[in-house]
């Protein structure tokens, strides 16, 4: 089968796999895969081998984030059927380590997640024709469903896990700091789950223009306008609750100034160290909370796209087929053009 394989730095292939699937097992059913979003992490992978301590020490298929059509049902599956597009949840929890007893399976301790190479031999991802997968981690989405769109599942359950994170955010003023796919991803979350304004920004106007489109009640351009978020720290800030999403140290220390007293900061970007400025934070009684992918969250990600009651084409910039992953992979870098560039995966 064909899949998209990291070797190293810059050394991306559409290769064919020599990867029988075999039987069905029970209680799998097997995906043709159809669509799948190209994710930070996954250009991390492209561009320098893997992020921080992580490194890829042997060929990995990439991609955690995607969509495909059932194509064979084992033994015992029940509500999936052949033909059904399904999101397809990457992570693959233990459920015997004290985490996932827990109720945390997120932070398990043994977790499989596809497309990571945290663990070796590597998880491999979801870049590929066909795959295996347990039921429970198909989601059944509405017809009419497109597998570009379905294939946001993944990284939308990541923000609505920022919004648990967050506590409500009905009636508030929220602040979204990085409008790439997670920040507008988080803009969205936060206008369903009823925030009274959303300010988003970022250094590109590609980026704000989509956040635009998908809602935000005002972008700045913070590269532009380095005063930008001055309005907001008037007093001892304004802010009711802060997303930032681009990892940037700079940018959290501008977050921070613009929340106010008792105001809750999450940090959704995963960036290099950052100094925190305490004689802010303390007198404030601000809270800083850190957010880690996501559990149930996923079930509802896939339940809010298929709704159909918000559009989520925005975030989608572009498509190529499969063939093309290499200049997908350009494109995807390119925060002047692109927020999510999907690959089809079965063109």
């Amino acid at each position: 089968m064909r899949a998209v394989v990291i070797h190293a730095p810059h050394d991306l292939r559409v290769q064919d796999l020599a990867l029988p699937l075999g039987d069905l097992a029970a209680g799998f059913v097997r995906v043709r895969m159809a669509a799948g979003g190209i994710c930070g992490s996954d250009l991390h992978y492209y561009h320098h081998g893997g992020f921080g301590t992580v490194r890829v020490k042997e060929p990995m298929t990439l991609g955690h984030e995607a969509s495909g059509f059932i194509e064979a049902v084992g033994a015992g599956v029940s509500g999936l059927a052949v033909g059904d597009l399904v999101a397809v949840n990457p992570s693959r929890p233990c459920r015997r380590c004290s985490a996932c007893r827990d109720g945390v399976e997120r932070h398990c301790e043994d977790m499989v997640f596809n497309g990571s190479a945290m663990r070796f031999p590597h998880a491999q991802g979801l870049f590929r024709e066909r795959i295996d997968v347990e039921a429970g981690r198909a989601v059944r989405m509405p017809k009419g469903t497109r597998a570009e769109i379905a294939a946001l599942a993944e990284p939308l359950a990541v923000c609505l896990h920022a919004l648990n994170q967050a506590g409500s955010v009905g009636g508030k003023t929220v602040l979204v700091s990085g409008s790439g796919p997670i920040g507008v991803l988080t803009l969205i979350a936060a206008k369903h789950k009823g925030a009274a304004r959303v300010i988003v920004t970022d250094i590109t106007k590609h980026c704000l223009d989509v956040a635009t489109a998908a809602g935000a009640d005002q972008c700045i351009n913070v590269a532009d306008q380095r005063d930008g978020l001055t309005p907001f720290t008037a007093g001892k800030g304004t802010i009711d609750v802060a997303f930032e999403c681009s990892g940037n140290p700079a940018a959290t220390a501008a977050v921070v100034a613009t929340v106010k007293p008792r105001g809750r900061m999450v940090l959704v970007g995963l960036g290099e160290a950052a100094p925190l400025p305490i004689s802010t934070i303390v007198p404030r009684e601000m809270e800083l909370v850190g957010t880690f992918r996501f559990d149930k969250e996923f079930d509802e990600a896939a339940a809010l796209i298929g709704s159909g009651k918000i559009d989520f084409s925005p975030v989608v910039s572009t498509t190529y087929p499969i063939a093309d992953a290499v200049a997908a992979f350009e494109h995807a870098g390119d925060r002047k053009r692109a927020i999510k560039v999907a690959l089809r995966l079965d063109a």
